[in-house]
């Protein structure tokens, strides 16, 4: 009986005679020469590290966050925290209104000297969203968003189109008693 291991191990002996695989196929072996060879060079001279790594153009926010003048700005963890507890993931029972609501109720309550309202906005919104209303983020095209008007602009007629609206809108005006 033979394992994998000594699959390739065949033990020659008086009785057994040597059997060839017929799977194998045959190589040849060139003979090796010292000549000088030409070697066709490539027109890209990079190395294959470089070739192999990942690109890192074009993955740059949708959202522009403006220049922020504070000193000593950061966001609090418990405000991360605030932002992630109520996520919006885009499902067709959720409001976007009701969302935008919410966040800017979060977003009020802080206040940084030197930080506009709207800075703090874009910085954090990323963070109250997830599921389908992140991939539609992160497919916006690179630095479209600049300012908190746009995304909620954007936002709102992604989740909630205008072809939504004049839908309720008819079914309300059309409303008929049975």
């Amino acid at each position: 009986m033979r394992t994998r291991s000594s699959s390739n191990l065949i033990v020659e002996s008086s009785t057994t005679p040597k059997r060839r695989n017929r799977r194998r196929s045959k190589q040849r072996v060139e003979p090796f020469s010292l000549e000088e060879t030409s070697i066709v060079t490539m027109a890209d001279q990079r190395t294959m590290e470089e070739l192999l790594q990942a690109p890192t153009e074009g993955y740059g926010d949708a959202t522009v966050n403006p220049a922020i003048l504070a000193e000593n700005f950061e966001l609090k963890h418990g405000l991360l925290n605030l932002a992630t507890s109520k996520q919006f993931y885009g499902f067709e029972k959720e409001d976007p209104h009701a969302h935008i609501c919410w966040f800017n109720k979060i977003t009020s309550t802080i206040k940084y000297k030197d930080v506009p309202n709207s800075s703090i906005k874009l910085m954090l919104f990323p963070f109250s969203i997830e599921g389908a209303t992140r991939i539609w983020l992160e497919k916006e095209p690179p630095r479209s968003i600049l300012t908190w008007e746009d995304l909620v602009s954007k936002f709102i007629n992604q989740f909630f189109p205008p072809s939504k609206t004049i839908n309720l809108r008819n079914e309300i005006t059309n409303f008929q008693q049975k």
